[in-house]
């Protein structure tokens, strides 16, 4: 899926990345509004082998894949377990190393307005924006807190108007964009404490 193919080339791909533990209708739902608000071919999720920044694993990475194809169906999204297969940790490793293996292909990352709120907690953070333009989506509560950000005041200079969004992939690096949309007020972290999805 996410090997040495040129198949891809010429295409703009937004980059979702996490534990997905579980995947849930939020990350579908961000999923279709990063398509249409920011001028994507395909989104690939990246589900990771685990977060640097938890102090637990995940689940095994053979049951997140198989639960995120059964939520996330949609022609233009692909389920990845390319951090595994590559041997990447961190996001910037990970995103060098798509680059290296997709050449001619532009790579938008994706997160949540909560993730670019800790951006500058990411190993080599400012890398991960000289690199590919980022897409922002607020999630609810953290609009403001997003907004002020380490990361966001660093790059304010590179930031696109709402209005423009669409043209986020065609953008060099550094250029992210900050849309707001309705977003599903849902969490794995919320999923897991209410018993829904218990670790391996």
């Amino acid at each position: 899926m996410t090997g040495t193919q040129s198949g891809y080339r010429g295409q703009t791909i937004g980059l979702l990345g996490g534990s997905f533990d579980p995947p849930h209708a939020g990350h579908v739902h961000i999923t279709r509004e990063a398509l249409k608000r920011f001028g994507l071919d395909r989104v690939w999720w990246l589900v990771s082998p685990g977060n640097p920044l938890k102090d637990r694993g995940p689940a095994r990475l053979e049951r997140r894949m198989a639960a995120a194809r059964a939520l996330m169906d949609h022609p233009r999204v692909e389920i990845s377990d390319f951090e595994t297969r590559a041997g990447t940790r961190y996001t910037a490793e990970t995103i060098a190393a798509l680059q290296q293996t997709h050449p001619g292909v532009r790579f938008v990352w994706l997160m949540g307005a909560d993730n670019l709120a800790q951006l500058h907690r990411w190993k080599d953070w400012q890398e991960i924006a000289l690199r590919v333009p980022m897409g922002v989506l607020a999630r609810p509560g953290d609009r403001v807190e997003a907004r002020t950000a380490k990361a966001a005041q660093v790059f304010r200079h590179a930031r696109l108007h709402p209005r423009s969004s669409q043209l986020l992939g065609q953008c060099d690096a550094p250029a992210w964009c900050f849309v707001n949309v309705p977003m599903q007020d849902i969490s794995s972290t919320r999923i897991r404490a209410h018993g829904d999805w218990a670790r391996d």
